[in-house]
C-alpha cells in the first residue's frame, strides 16, 4: 500500500495551533481533498483539537504529521509529554473540556501509543463516498465498549484496533 506522510514541527505556543490549521488546508488541497469537502472541514478541526491538546497540555513542542493512504487520512500529534490523554466531559458553558468528545465523535478510530519518551495522539478518518455530511459529536462514555465501527480509544501496543494504515489494500 502506497502511503503519503508529511509532517510539521509546532511550537509550545497556542499561536501554532492556527498556522498547523494553514498548514494542514494547505496539505489537504495537495492530496486531492478539495476545501469545500466535508472531509476536509472534519480533518482540520480534529488537526486542531489534537495541537491544541498537545500544545496546552503540555507546554513542549509536538510534530504534526498527517498520512494519506488509500482508504483515508491518519493524523498524528506527538508530544513530550508520556501523560497519557484524559478525556474530560465539559458542562454547559464551559470554554474548555470538549477536544477528545470531538476527536471521538468525528473520527472514525483513534487512540494513542508510547513513542519515545513521550507519547503520540492519532485519529483516522475514511474517505468514503458515504461521507456526505460531517457526523455530529457524540458523548464520550468512559469505560464503556465502543459503539459499532468505532475503535475504543486504546493504546496501540496494549491491543490497540488494527488501523488500516497498516494493513495492505
Amino acid at each position: 500500500m502506497q502511503v503519503l506522510q508529511v509532517q510539521l514541527e509546532v511550537g509550545p505556543d497556542p499561536a501554532e495551533v492556527g498556522r498547523a490549521r494553514r498548514w494542514a488546508r494547505s496539505r489537504l488541497a495537495g492530496s486531492g481533498i478539495g476545501d469545500d469537502e466535508p472531509l476536509a472541514e472534519t480533518l482540520v478541526l480534529l488537526i486542531s483539537e489534537l495541537v491544541t491538546n498537545a500544545v496546552v497540555h503540555t507546554g513542549c513542542p509536538a510534530v504534526l504529521r498527517m498520512l494519506f493512504g488509500c482508504g483515508g487520512v491518519r493524523v498524528e500529534v506527538a508530544d513530550a509529554s508520556d501523560c497519557p490523554p484524559q478525556p474530560r466531559h465539559a458542562e454547559g458553558e464551559d470554554t474548555n473540556g470538549r477536544g477528545l468528545e470531538l476527536v471521538d465523535g468525528l473520527a472514525d478510530r483513534w487512540g494513542w501509543q508510547r513513542e519515545g519518551a513521550g507519547k503520540s495522539i492519532w485519529c483516522e478518518v475514511d474517505r468514503a463516498p458515504a461521507m456526505q455530511a460531517v457526523p455530529v459529536a457524540k458523548a464520550a462514555t468512559a469505560g464503556k465498549a465502543a459503539p459499532a465501527g468505532k475503535a475504543a480509544p486504546a493504546e496501540q501496543g496494549r491491543g490497540g484496533p488494527v488501523s488500516p494504515f497498516r494493513v495492505r489494500c
